[in-house]
């Protein structure tokens, strides 16, 4: 993820002017001939794909699906997201104890005193930006917990906005040395910012910990999974690789605040809580009590990809620090812990159960190996310093693991005196693929969509790692946290990326960034999938990536206009593929003028003889149309069946992504 004044120094302010559309007839007829019989490049099956950040609450508050923030008093305020009060008479008190010396991963939890036999103390948890509860849905809800003396009763309460009560249970009397206990409750109504109350009776003092609360109803049914409608989306865009944890995130402001994926395995309650690095990335939003609690770690990580049938491409730390930030960087000589831990995770994806790391993947419940084949080594770093380190990496690497392709950083930007020197020296290292990175204005992805078309096959290929097309914050109002998210944008991105499709021989990965968005607690913008605390929503860009993704073909094919690509003449751009798995052809154009176009396409290779098509079109005239959660079908995808010929001519709309799929025998 690249920064504000990166943003500065890209974006200009896009063109806002709403026309009407002209008169086909008043246009000539363009001809675009589809050379069905001359295929070229190979599409990778991995192509399209989905880059994942714990940015804008898109972790804890969002894809991981618990409830309760601050669930073991781990931030460095402990009670934050807590609040205590007694009831009806109750003397009672908390306490937050720290045992850092002998539980450095987990070190504090709370005792609750109650001093007689009367009343009741409550701990109220706040949720993320609230908690979204849904009638009729089931809630399990547990603690660890720990009676030092007395009779202590726990109940939990789930409230909504009135804090009037909507689900409620018991759990069973807490005795003995610490024991995870659990109840669950389904809740008689709806609320989106709902809270969960945990009420202590009795008298007599208690020790607890890890106190959670999770929908029954997650991604695949999996007890403390990940928030079904948000995978559901995920898995609908068929992505090809899914990259994470992310860009900055892996980077840390500084070395001790970086991602270090053996922190993130194993027992969820020795996962080590950290400050999310977005915390306090932006003055104007920040957000104090963001950090990350690693209930979604690498093996998480790895199984949701599995899941969706997407290859894991993780990104690791290389020993730089944001460059940005403190710009810090481990010693040359002490690198050593770092390439470790990248032997380390091929390990843990691939090894055998009888090694260290592989043994740690059965015990987790998955005893096959994840079939890793990719590892990014850093994230948007530049210079020597990052080359120098990039070469320990790569020797290392390749002598263990030479099966595993790595991904190299070209900076922060697509262009400049930085990404020209990693470009180089990366290529004359023989990279496999090399990270490139676009935040730029609408006029920059349309004016970009031949980038690729001379680019030098001989050497190392590309990876579009992050792109966004970001209009100025002038250029549109505030109404929404979604309102970045416009249909020009996404057309602008739709262009782009048939020049990534014409070049698949040079450009085998691409994903959008970022990823999701939380309407309440977002820092960044625009972002694919924006989602509040009950429901998500598809922007225009989401599904412009899934028109590509779930059309991607197999190879290649030359859609020509007076011989030539379309590549913004007319305002055109085109790309056109064969699919010899499900035998199709699939011609994706793009017109991205305000008047209609008159189009005559010539099957002039005639492999077969086409019949029918199925015509997959997004189009508006309002350039700064978006979805919101209230409003989710303002700018989506139609399509309907429709006869075709070896000759056919069609008119397309204005700023309009349109998608032909003929099937062939």
């Amino acid at each position: 993820m690249t920064f504000q004044k990166l943003l500065r120094k890209g974006i200009t302010t896009c063109t806002i002017a709403l026309a009407s559309a002209g008169l086909a007839s008043a246009q000539k007829t363009v001809k675009i001939s589809v050379l069905d019989n001359k295929p070229g490049a190979h599409i990778s099956p991995s192509m399209w794909g989905v880059f994942f950040e714990d940015i804008n609450f898109a972790a804890d508050g969002g894809l991981y699906a618990e409830l309760v923030k601050n669930r073991s008093f781990e931030f460095p305020m402990p009670m934050m997201g807590w609040d205590e009060k007694e009831l009806n008479g109750a003397d009672a008190s908390l306490l937050v104890v720290n045992r850092s010396l002998a539980n450095t991963s987990n070190p504090r939890y709370a005792v609750v005193t109650m001093k007689k036999n009367e009343g009741a103390f409550v701990l109220t948890n706040e949720g993320f930006r609230g908690m979204g509860l849904t009638k009729d849905e089931s809630y399990n809800f547990s603690i660890m917990a720990h009676a030092v003396e007395g009779d202590v009763k726990i109940k939990v309460q789930a409230v909504n906005e009135k804090n009037e009560p909507i689900g409620e249970a018991s759990l069973d009397a807490v005795k003995g040395g610490w024991n995870t206990y659990r109840t669950s409750f389904k809740c008689t109504a709806t609320a989106a910012k709902g809270k969960l109350n945990v009420i202590f009776e009795g008298k007599g003092v208690v020790e607890i910990d890890m106190l959670s609360l999770f929908p029954q109803h997650t991604w695949k049914q999996r007890p403390n999974g990940l928030r079904a409608d948000l995978v559901q989306k995920l898995a609908d865009l068929h992505p090809g690789f899914v990259r994470f944890p992310g860009g900055c995130i892996v980077e840390g402001r500084e070395l001790a605040n970086r991602y270090q994926w053996k922190k993130t395995v194993g027992d969820i309650a020795e996962r080590q809580l950290i400050m999310n690095r977005w915390n306090v990335e932006f003055s104007y939003r920040n957000a104090p009590d963001y950090y990350q609690s690693f209930g979604l770690g690498f093996f998480e990580y790895f199984q949701l990809c599995e899941d969706i049938g997407a290859t894991a491409l993780p990104i690791l730390n290389c020993g730089m620090a944001c460059q940005y930030n403190s710009a810090e960087v481990a010693s040359l000589n002490q690198t050593d812990e770092y390439i470790q831990d990248a032997l380390d995770l091929v390990e843990f994806a691939n090894g055998s159960t009888s090694t260290k790391w592989g043994g740690l993947r059965a015990s987790l419940g998955h005893p096959a190996p994840f079939n890793l084949k990719m590892v990014g080594i850093g994230n948007e770093q530049w210079g020597e310093q990052y080359l120098e380190r990039y070469k320990l990496f790569a020797a290392a690497m390749k002598q263990k693991h030479p099966e595993i392709k790595l991904v190299a950083s070209a900076g922060p930007g697509p262009d400049g005196d930085q990404f020209d020197y990693l470009t180089k020296v990366m290529r004359q290292e023989k990279a496999n693929l090399i990270d490139e990175h676009y935040y730029r204005s609408p006029k920059w992805f349309l004016n970009n969509a031949a980038r690729y078309d001379n680019y030098d096959r001989k050497v190392s290929k590309v990876f579009a790692g992050e792109y966004a097309a970001h209009i100025m914050d002038e250029d549109q109002k505030d109404t929404h946290a979604e309102s970045h998210n416009t249909w020009w944008a996404a057309l602008s991105e739709a262009a782009f990326m048939t020049g990534l499709e014409r070049n698949a021989d040079m450009v085998q990965l691409a994903s959008y960034a970022p990823l999701l968005a939380h309407v309440d607690a977002w820092q960044w913008r625009p972002d694919l999938i924006w989602f509040n605390n009950l429901q998500s929503v598809a922007t225009p860009n989401y599904y412009v990536q899934q028109l590509f993704s779930t059309n991607k073909g197999t190879r290649v094919i030359p859609a020509l206009a007076d011989g030539k690509v379309l590549a913004g003449q007319d305002s055109l751009y085109c790309s056109a593929t064969v699919d010899s798995v499900n035998n199709r052809i699939i011609i994706k154009l793009i017109n991205a003028a305000e008047q209609s176009k008159q189009i005559s396409f010539d099957m002039t290779g005639k492999k077969s003889a086409f019949k029918q098509a199925t015509w997959t079109k997004i189009a508006t005239m309002n350039k700064l149309a978006f979805n919101s959660i209230d409003n989710p079908d303002v700018v989506k995808p139609v399509s309907q069946k429709m006869k075709w010929s070896n000759k056919q001519t069609v008119t397309i709309e204005p700023l309009s992504a349109n998608v032909f799929v003929l099937p062939y025998r």
